[in-house]
């Protein structure tokens, strides 16, 4: 069996120390054991720890000075202090010099695998957030869909396989999933990448403007035309024109565009001779294409010719596993624009971005996570900093967990959890805002053993 962490047990007391060992190793950790401080920092000293639980009163070298060493040896050991002397001064100095928590004798064993659980999840989420910035690092410096996503996965190594071969490319998906992103993907992994890339949305232009946009004019063509202006299917020879909103396109633009991919060339308004163009067209859209070509809105000839290949993003409700590591992309990038020391993203806040559905995708993620940062004077983004609608939703989200509906028992110890949280543990208050009596509120905790809440 995998061990589910590496524990080093230090106490002075031989059978305090070998009945902790036993019931820890029982739990599926690899423990070990020291009987004195000084050889718990020798080990310390000479192979890894993820968590360390220490007895605070021993002698010549005392559970303050393990905890001392085991920070100093990596920042990301986790400390348990155990003492049978315990006093509130004791325990507030453990906890300011970085303790995970202070246990008192005597303690229940389901405290001590319970606080020991919890330090080892603590450590497994340092370790995730860490290879999360570290795959965000690979990433600088050039065009690349963040994504750990099995489908997306699947939908790049396409991409990479169809970019060098200059076919015409329809992507299709919901706003906000990154369409011209991918766009972009396979321009810059094809033939034509020191080529230009120009994009055209064709739903933000009326007809005779986007014609102007798209084919140029000459010299005189209309009132106003002082100059020959060449279109972006000109302007984008030897590279690559995204259509972003294709079935925008009125049916009068849709044939001149036709003709313009089938004969590779384009007649500028007002002109007699067309000029030869090698250009490759990107098209996006986000709504069904099939429906769109059945009531007629849009050529089906057109559709085929852009339809070479078709590349579609599903939405980021889909993506779940996305949600972290664009988080921690995005935090990054508007740390930096904005020159913030924001760094972390608080597994509560992880909680409720990870249940959300994202109606607006990647680029409604990206706002959220910006306005964090901007309104965040440093340290972490919390709930606190979500916009007003996510921070109600923390309230009600029921999340999926190991693939099965929680149970109502699940979600009940949740959400007093999270109320008893937000009220930094008064339990009165919690009883108010969860409309109950204290002493209801008391034997759910002790009913749902959560007094060490």
């Amino acid at each position: 069996m995998q061990s589910k962490g590496k524990l080093l047990v230090v106490d002075d007391e031989k059978i305090a120390l070998k009945n902790l060992v036993h019931v820890l190793k029982k739990e599926g950790y690899e423990v070990t054991g020291a009987q004195s401080g000084t050889a718990a920092l020798a080990l310390i000293e000479s192979q890894p720890f993820d968590v360390v639980l220490t007895d605070l009163k021993m002698e010549k070298v005392d559970g303050m000075q393990v905890l001392k060493k085991c920070h100093e040896r990596s920042p990301d050991i986790e400390v348990i202090v155990i003492t049978g002397y315990a006093t509130p001064g004791s325990a507030v100095e453990a906890m300011k010099k970085g303790a995970f928590y202070y246990i008192a004798k005597p303690f229940r064993l389901d405290e001590v695998r319970q606080v020991v659980g919890e330090a080892m999840e603590k450590i497994c989420l340092k370790r995730e957030n860490r290879q999360l910035r570290e795959q965000i690092e690979s990433y600088e410096g050039r065009v690349k869909i963040i994504t750990q996503d099995a489908h997306m996965l699947r939908l790049l190594e396409m991409a990479k396989q169809v970019a060098p071969t200059d076919c015409n490319v329809l992507i299709t998906g919901e706003s906000g999933t990154g369409k011209e992103l991918f766009a972009r993907y396979l321009h810059y992994n094809s033939a034509r990448a020191d080529g230009p890339f120009l994009a055209v949305n064709c739903g933000a232009f009326s007809e005779q403007l986007l014609s102007n946009e798209l084919f140029g004019h000459e010299k005189g063509a209309f009132t106003g035309a002082l100059a020959l202006k060449k279109g972006l299917i000109e302007s984008a020879e030897g590279g690559t024109l995204f259509l972003d909103e294709i079935t925008e396109m009125s049916p009068a633009m849709q044939v001149k565009l036709l003709r313009v991919i089938q004969e590779r060339e384009v007649l500028r308004l007002g002109g007699t001779s067309p000029t030869k163009v090698d250009t490759r067209y990107i098209a996006a859209t986000n709504r069904d294409m099939q429906e769109v070509t059945k009531d007629g809105s849009f050529r089906q000839d057109l559709y085929f010719r852009l339809n070479v290949v078709n590349l579609h993003i599903p939405p980021l409700r889909d993506r779940g596993g996305d949600v972290a590591l664009l988080c921690y992309f995005f935090l990054k990038k508007f740390a930096a624009l904005m020159k913030k020391e924001v760094t972390e993203i608080s597994q509560e806040a992880l909680a409720v971005l990870g249940s959300y559905d994202f109606p607006g995708n990647v680029r409604e993620l990206e706002n959220v996570i910006e306005r964090g940062v901007a309104i965040n004077i440093g340290g972490a983004i919390e709930v606190a900093h979500m916009p007003d609608n996510l921070r109600e939703f923390s309230v009600r989200a029921f999340k999926k967990r190991d693939g099965r509906i929680p149970s109502l028992e699940e979600q009940e110890k949740a959400y007093i959890r999270w109320v008893l949280n937000e009220v930094g543990g008064n339990q009165t208050v919690a009883a108010q805002m969860l409309g109950i009596n204290r002493v209801s509120l008391w034997r759910k905790l002790k009913g749902y053993e959560m007094d060490g809440v």
